[in-house]
């Protein structure tokens, strides 16, 4: 990986690679990699381990040979998939935790896209979680071996009651998010 510049720490895209492969093997094939930028973990997905992973961000500047879609995520996309993966996934938390009442889902959270009060990383997911939980998603949180604070994946399944819950937020479309309200998929 040593060809490629990436910001943060370069381990999280195989070490989160290995943890889809762990959670789900062989039950999953599509992958949406959303906010997934170059599309390095679309491509150790890819190529380490068979699936087959499109990276969706607005920016389309995704690596050689890595499929793309360059436009924002919108939940509605989630059923054709078979799980949503966001690291770091800033704008697209919501349309993840959407659609986490549909499809499983990995959530790595890294800045606070969730409310327009400050929260912390820890704050963050906890905020996430009670979201989640509210609408009847089963979850898991996961430290990843990975630098402190952005380290936590949450691991959720849908259940039947999610499955039909209105997933409303508690507050308003983030007004740092208010160029995306009228986006469609």
């Amino acid at each position: 990986m040593s060809r490629h510049r990436f910001h943060g720490d370069t381990r999280r895209f195989e070490t989160l690679s290995d943890l889809v492969f762990k959670e789900f093997g062989r039950s999953v094939t599509y992958i949406a990699d959303v906010a997934g930028g170059q599309g390095m973990l679309s491509r150790i997905l890819n190529k380490k381990y068979n699936y087959t992973s499109e990276v969706i961000d607005p920016r389309g500047y995704t690596l050689k040979g890595i499929s793309n879609r360059p436009t924002y995520y919108h939940h509605n996309l989630a059923t054709y998939y078979d799980l949503i993966v966001g690291l770091h996934l800033d704008e697209a938390m919501r349309e993840v935790a959407l659609s986490a009442l549909q499809v499983p889902t990995i959530i790595v959270p890294c800045c606070n896209f969730w409310s327009d009060e400050k929260l912390w990383s820890y704050e963050l997911v906890d905020e996430i979680l009670k979201y989640l939980h509210r609408n009847h998603v089963k979850t898991k949180k996961v430290e990843l071996p990975l630098k402190k604070p952005k380290n936590i994946a949450i691991i959720t399944h849908p259940t039947p009651a999610s499955k039909t819950s209105p997933g409303s937020f508690d507050e308003p479309i983030l007004k740092k998010l208010a160029h995306q309200s009228e986006l469609t998929p």
